[in-house]
């Protein structure tokens, strides 16, 4: 009898956990052998069960799935990593595939694609859909920001002006300026206020 694709579902909300289970234990080669409810039990779990493919959601209590995801790669070489998240912006899809993650989908994908996804992964190739491939796209084309800018980017979207972001991170208002400018240039925004829904839009800054 063939070897069944050992799973680990991390996800803080329970009926989705359940949901996820439900489908995939329905499949013939597929078993579910341990859920996580956060990012740290998520590594916990990994260690414990050595599954062959992980189901992480991006937004984890205590370690995020980015978090989560680099450290189980790093931990276990060659782990199978597969985001799956109500965030598609393209920032989100960069930093998981960033982190090690094999695939990225959304959580409205079709049953089938995600069953699909994961018997891809498992083969050792990357599964992306064509949706998270074009947004990946856009990623690749946006210069990026440096981690002064997407710091002074955070607290342009929670309203604050230079002056207020100036004494925030302790330096001078002409140098807020100088990196409001190039925020504006990097993200082609024409102002603060579409500077930051793009930050929201595209996950480089996500409101609490």
């Amino acid at each position: 009898m063939k070897k069944k694709i050992r799973i680990l579902i991390a996800d803080d909300h329970f009926l989705v956990r359940m949901g996820m289970a439900t489908s995939i234990n329905m499949e013939l080669d597929m078993t579910v052998v341990a859920e996580a409810s956060t990012g740290t039990q998520a590594v916990e779990f990994f260690g414990k069960h050595k599954p062959d493919i992980v189901l992480m959601d991006l937004r984890l209590p205590m370690m995020n799935g980015d978090e989560a995801t680099a450290t189980i790669c790093r931990e276990f070489p060659g782990s199978r990593v597969i985001i799956i998240s109500t965030y598609d912006g393209h920032e989100d899809i960069y930093r998981s595939l960033q982190a090690g993650a094999r695939s990225y989908l959304s959580k409205s994908i079709p049953r089938q694609e995600m069953l699909h996804a994961i018997r891809v992964v498992h083969n050792g190739e990357h599964y992306l859909p064509l949706s998270v491939s074009a947004r990946l796209a856009e990623r690749v084309q946006m210069r990026s920001l440096s981690e002064r800018e997407r710091e002074v980017l955070s607290l342009v979207v929670k309203g604050l002006t230079n002056k207020e972001i100036a004494q925030t991170l302790a330096v001078a208002e002409i140098t807020v300026k100088n990196h409001v400018s190039n925020i504006l240039l990097k993200l082609c925004a024409s102002d603060r206020t579409h500077a930051s829904t793009i930050a929201i839009q595209c996950g480089i800054v996500h409101l609490q």
